[in-house]
């Protein structure tokens, strides 16, 4: 091999590697997608499922999405349920706070002789619903689990005041250094026109009161042939830019069931007016109420019902909200524990636990709800791998106590006599 050879090998060599690496880039543009997931989106053409995955998610992966969580649950102690027959119930709890050196929530509360007896035998003892005959109570604690019920926070009013048969559903709202509840008044049994319930709030200089009712309602109910003409449930107020943004639920169409949809109205002070946002519905799922302070926005977990059940959503001006993440078990009637709900904060932390309920305790026949207290990782401060996994295992016989119901199992029957099977 000559001189002259020897020299142009290097040469050659750089210009393989170059036309080689060329190739490499060129099938990672052009090819198949990379093996590695990468974190921003990279720019090649895109199916719609990956397109989504980067532009409708704040992350491409669960465990790096600061808005995906598993739940996790405890039972709570200090709360008696009179060997759960049915006679005593806690529902549907307020935001947790933090004040006088304590956690504070208030919940719906009923000690009646009987369960739950239905809108057609109900009377002034007998309730027809879970949260009919009820008050709103409140119960204190140093540390999240063990509670120490303290009793009354808002009794039922005489008639014919709002809420003469039963008040519930309340939440909290800490502004200028005085607290407000705002809650459901019900001045007849629910189920006999559905739940006709409007807003009303009491406000006093301490958690612990006493409270003094505005004696007003606080929402009215749209206007006959709007979404939320009969109904303006669970209140739930958050400081937000410079205002208060109540956020409410509403039942309406009910042809067969009902949609349960989430709506905002804005006010400058606690007692209004609040002005409907005329966007409403701004949340288009969702059973209960539960928002939080979220970097610049507000955060929504849509609990129940709906297209978009069991997701946790995000709007970055409180209006406009969008899927930030799939997830499930959610907690039912979440309250949480929100630091920052009242501080009118630019950016707001996220929460890491609160106070929720359970309904199906027993049967319908003693059918009431108790307390609990969930456990998550919705916070921009913590980093808590258990609670970002996706793969969640359950045993056999969870999955079988949502068996078939008698009717399904007669269907299935029909289904094979049709086929010529027989047993």
């Amino acid at each position: 091999m000559d001189n002259k050879m020897v020299r142009l090998i290097p040469c050659m060599l750089i210009i393989s590697g170059l036309f080689l690496a060329h190739n490499h880039c060129a099938a990672q543009k052009n090819g198949g997608f990379p093996f590695e997931l990468p974190k921003t989106k990279p720019n090649r053409k895109l199916s719609a499922a990956m397109q989504r995955n980067y532009d409708g998610y704040p992350a491409p992966r669960p465990e790096e999405n600061e808005l995906y969580s598993q739940f996790k649950y405890t039972e709570l102690k200090g709360f008696d349920y009179h060997n759960h027959d049915g006679t005593v119930s806690r529902r549907d709890p307020s935001k947790v706070i933090f004040a006088n050196g304590k956690y504070y929530v208030w919940y719906t509360h009923r000690n009646t002789p009987t369960p739950p007896m239905g809108a057609l035998k109900c009377n002034d003892t007998i309730p027809s619903s879970d949260w009919d005959l009820c008050e709103i109570w409140y119960a204190t604690s140093t540390d999240g689990f063990t509670w120490k019920e303290e009793g009354v926070a808002i009794p039922r009013p005489p008639k014919p005041m709002v809420g003469c048969r039963s008040v519930a559903t309340a939440d909290v709202l800490l502004w200028k250094g005085k607290y407000y509840l705002y809650y459901q008044g019900f001045n007849e049994p629910s189920g006999m026109r559905g739940d006709d319930c409007p807003v009303a709030m009491s406000s006093a200089d301490s958690p612990d009161g006493p409270w003094t009712p505005l004696n007003q309602v606080v929402i009215p109910n749209g206007a006959p042939g709007e979404w939320d003409q009969y109904s303006i449930h669970d209140p739930y107020p958050l400081v937000y830019k410079g205002k208060i943004y109540l956020y409410y639920k509403s039942d309406f169409d009910g042809k067969p069931n009902l949609v349960r949809m989430q709506g905002l109205a804005i006010a400058d002070n606690p007692t209004g007016p609040f002005k409907k946002c005329e966007l409403n519905p701004v949340l288009n799922s969702g059973h209960e109420t539960t928002l939080f302070p979220f970097k610049e926005g507000i955060a929504a977990l849509t609990i129940r019902d709906g297209n978009e059940h069991y997701t946790i959503q995000y709007a970055s001006d409180g209006i406009n909200f969008n899927i930030a993440a799939i997830t499930s078990f959610l907690p039912d009637a979440a309250g949480p524990f929100i630091p920052d709900a009242f501080t009118n904060t630019k950016y707001g932390r996220g929460i890491t636990w609160g106070i929720s309920h359970f309904t199906t305790v027993t049967d319908w026949a003693t059918n009431h709800a108790i307390l609990t207290r969930f456990d998550c990782d919705l916070s921009l401060d913590v980093n808590d791998t258990g609670m970002k996994g996706a793969h969640i295992y359950h045993k056999p016989d969870f999955y079988y106590k949502m068996g078939l119901s008698k009717t399904q199992r007669e269907r299935i029957e029909n289904e094979n006599k049709a086929l010529g099977i027989k047993k």
